[in-house]
């Protein structure tokens, strides 16, 4: 059954009711993030890393816009004293540090604060309608949310350096071919991709599924020797779970394996 707050509905999607669904709801703002709206995704992402039914979440918006951007009525009249002693922003990251998996559906605008919760997301699946850039600079300002760091690391210092200071956007097409989306579908097809692919995750170890996103995320920090250190201890920590047993066990007598998620 869905859930509407005031900017968000949530709902359980898949056969197996596996798929936490979050999608943006505030269409008539092209979806802007304001607080209100970003307080809701926390909350709901709460929610779905305590449901134990629960692998994989999918985040999308609309059809015309993913999110557009930060709400610029909200934040035009800040001051320095306030963003910067105050929790201003300090919640966007929720979908970063997120324990479960997340996949971004996103059809239209993803741009400022949109293209970053978008980049916040372990994969992101795009529509062919999907224009992803950071125009901060047009209102002078920069991305506060991860743009500068996360764009950079998706598609390399030339061109993220070239979206950021021209204020240029990134066309779905263009997105795939540069690394930071998976996949391009037909814009009603989008959603639906990512659920099944959502499915496809929960379906495996909640747990490894954990360990598999800690381990990739690790090699942005780490240094290549550090980050096969810490892959070969998180490797080495499967062996105390239930799940590398069965799955093991599963492979060699040529069966399906039933995970439990310990």
């Amino acid at each position: 059954m869905a859930t509407e707050g005031q900017y968000v509905i949530t709902d359980k999607k898949g056969e197996k009711q596996n798929v936490g669904f979050i999608q943006l709801n505030r269409r008539k703002a092209l979806n802007a993030l304001c607080d209100g709206l970003m307080k809701e995704v926390s909350d709901a992402l709460d929610a779905f890393e305590k449901d134990k039914d629960v692998g994989c979440i999918v985040l999308t918006g609309g059809d015309k816009a993913f999110a557009a951007g930060a709400d610029i009525k909200e934040m035009k009249d800040r001051e320095f004293a306030e963003v910067y002693s105050g929790s201003f922003l300090s919640n966007w990251d929720r979908l970063a540090r997120c324990k479960k998996p997340v996949i971004a559906a996103v059809n239209g605008y993803a741009l400022g604060g949109g293209c970053e919760i978008a980049m916040m997301c372990d994969i992101i699946y795009a529509g062919e309608n999907a224009q992803f850039g950071q125009p901060e600079i047009t209102l002078g300002t920069i991305p506060g949310a991860g743009g500068t760091q996360r764009l950079c690391k998706a598609i390399g210092k030339s061109k993220a350096m070239e979206l950021i200071l021209t204020a240029d956007r990134m066309t779905a097409q263009e997105a795939e071919k540069s690394g930071l989306v998976s996949k391009v579908f037909p814009i009603d097809q989008t959603v639906n991709e990512a659920i099944k692919t959502a499915e496809k995750i929960a379906g495996f170890s909640k747990i490894t599924s954990a360990m598999c996103k800690e381990a990739v995320n690790a090699a942005y920090e780490l240094s290549l020797q550090e980050g096969l250190h810490f892959e070969k201890r998180i490797f080495h920590a499967t062996f105390a779970t239930a799940d590398r047993k069965e799955g093991m066990t599963a492979f060699s007598e040529k069966r399906k394996p039933t995970f439990t998620d310990n």
